[in-house]
């Protein structure tokens, strides 16, 4: 998969087939219409050479010339810095402050949650099945205020809660009728053409 096919990519990222951080990632490179070269791979059969590139062997990782990042975060916020059209962080220090504690916040209380939820431990499934689920109710009103997340712009914390709304069904989660608020705001995120552009086959086939 390649992001403005038809153009020389000027970067290469190494990326997960189905994991929200690899997700989030490429999510920003649609969102700005970055010329790229995506390669797919299985985390469980990473190549040797990725090793050299990124002593933790991790996806998602971005080789930008001689620069190599592998935390998904940092390659967010490299990507908005570097290609600052469309921004998605705000401009003043006092609200990009509290844009990346909400996504320091979003990966701690829910992200932190997603390998007990594709995990083999069902009781650990459940529990954080429960947790992810209050969590997400709990935010839902928020959503009747203002379009993003509390934001009348997109960034990139609503990047990191499109990957994770997506993949609901796969975690089993269904959130009720009182979440109505959240369930727009997601449906919002999911139609928009960059998010759309975003995903993998595997991906897609979640909501298929």
């Amino acid at each position: 998969m390649a992001v403005s096919a038809g153009r020389r990519p000027v970067m290469i990222i190494y990326s997960d087939s189905n994991c929200p951080y690899s997700h989030r990632a490429r999510m920003v490179l649609t969102e700005k219409n970055i010329v790229v070269e995506v390669i797919i791979l299985n985390d469980e059969h990473l190549p040797e050479d990725l090793l050299e590139l990124n002593p933790y062997n991790s996806l998602p990782t971005l080789v930008d010339r001689d620069l190599v990042l592998y935390h998904s975060r940092i390659i967010m916020e490299y990507l908005d810095e570097r290609f600052p059209h469309p921004s998605l962080m705000p401009v003043d220090p006092v609200s990009r402050a509290q844009s990346r504690l909400f996504l320091y916040r979003i990966e701690r209380d829910w992200f932190s949650l997603l390998d007990d939820l594709s995990g083999p431990d069902t009781s650990r499934a459940d529990k954080a099945r429960i947790i992810l689920r209050d969590g997400l109710m709990a935010v839902a009103p928020i959503f009747e205020q203002k379009p993003f997340f509390m934001s009348d712009e997109f960034s990139l914390v609503d990047c990191s809660l499109a990957t994770l709304l997506w993949r609901l069904p796969q975690y089993q989660i269904e959130l009720p009728a009182q979440a109505k608020p959240l369930l727009q705001y997601a449906e919002r995120l999911f139609q928009r053409d960059a998010f759309q552009a975003s995903l993998t086959d595997e991906e897609r086939a979640i909501r298929a």
